[in-house]
């Protein structure tokens, strides 16, 4: 049983103080690229596929059904962040032929030639996306990816110990709070999270907005349990945590467990984001990462991932065969909401704050 005021703060350990650029940099002298290889069966001469996807973002039987059609074995590894994903590529991990990145990070990739261009007409099925998803500021490297599934930033809370919830992230920041907290371990979030609070872009460069939305995120550190993404979900069902920063599906996931939670999107606004699918310029299998797409993109297959998820499917045909799909935001709903751009070279300064928030 959760105690009925908070804690002492048990937050993850900060990542190394390490940038991108130098992470690069280090592990091409130390030659360390080759024990980053992930760890696929080296016995089996089959046609293989090797999948490095966010957890919980497949259907159970997603990779069952593609192996059982097309006779190709799949590995599956899994990331709890772009920036995690991202930098295991740049340290020069080889053997993943699919990857699923958001689309703000796209941009990045594909400057520092991490992914390949898709060959036009190799996928049948790409006419199934809905048109929106086809826009340049819904995917900003159309050659270079695929759109996967959508979702939304916010919070979810047990309505049991917390009837209403202040639809704020100031939540965070209220020491007096009462019950366990926890915010994503994800840079971008948490800042982005505190800069909506102060009434900016979760796209901002201004240096003073980002230090005082470094300044709320380390006011709101001493109030929160851990950084914890994706694995909140069993914490919130077993009420060892009673408020936390998620995504929306992860929160439906959760919910199917724990009827009485209830997720929201604070008045401030937040982040929506589309991840894609998208090949490593250094995949080994092409060929059988474009079937394993293409097959994605079959309308009964991505609605099966959609129902199991709990995010919206970005294709149009899969949302069709929906009982219940994840609506759409409306254009006054979207006034609230930001896609999350590329930072370019600003994303050195979030990388040093948000190591900053982590270290205390």
């Amino acid at each position: 049983m959760p105690p009925d005021t908070p804690s002492a703060p048990r937050l993850q350990p900060p990542a190394a103080a390490i940038s991108r650029r130098d992470f690069v940099r280090a592990t091409a002298v130390a030659g360390a690229a080759a024990g980053l290889a992930p760890a696929f069966a080296a016995c089996d001469r089959g046609p293989r596929l090797n999948l490095y996807i966010w957890s919980d973002y497949l259907a159970p039987d997603t990779i069952s059904g593609f192996e059982r059609d097309t006779g190709i074995r799949v590995t599956v590894d899994t990331y709890e962040s772009n920036e995690e994903m991202a930098a295991k590529l740049l340290a020069g991990a080889q053997g993943y032929d699919v990857i699923v990145p958001s689309s703000y990070i796209l941009p990045s990739l594909v400057r520092q030639e991490l992914l390949l261009s898709i060959p036009a007409g190799s996928l049948g099925n790409l006419g199934n996306i809905a048109p929106i998803f086809r826009t340049a500021a819904a995917n900003p490297v159309p050659a270079y990816a695929v759109p996967y599934e959508w979702g939304l930033t916010g919070i979810v809370w047990r309505q049991d110990k917390i009837p209403t919830l202040p639809a704020t992230w100031g939540v965070f920041l209220d020491p007096a709070h009462p019950g366990p907290m926890t915010m994503m371990d994800d840079g971008r979030e948490v800042l982005g999270s505190m800069l909506r609070y102060r009434g900016h872009s979760i796209n901002s460069t201004d240096p003073a907005a980002l230090e005082q939305a470094k300044a709320d995120a380390l006011a709101a550190r001493p109030n929160l349990r851990a950084y914890v993404s994706a694995p909140v979900k069993g914490q919130l069902v077993s009420g060892d945590v009673w408020i936390a920063q998620l995504w929306n599906g992860d929160a439906a996931q959760a919910r199917r467990e724990a009827p009485g939670l209830a997720f929201l999107v604070p008045l401030e606004g937040s982040n929506i984001w589309i991840d894609f699918m998208a090949i490593p310029a250094n995949a080994p299998n092409v060929p059988e990462a474009l079937k394993f797409i293409d097959y994605i993109l079959r309308p009964p297959v991505g609605a099966a991932i959609s129902a199991a998820t709990g995010y919206g499917s970005a294709n149009a045909a899969a949302t069709a065969l929906l009982e219940d799909p994840v609506r759409y935001p409306t254009p006054e709903e979207m006034t609230r909401l930001e896609f999350q751009h590329d930072l370019g070279e600003t994303s050195a300064l979030y990388d040093r704050l948000w190591t900053e928030v982590k270290a205390g």
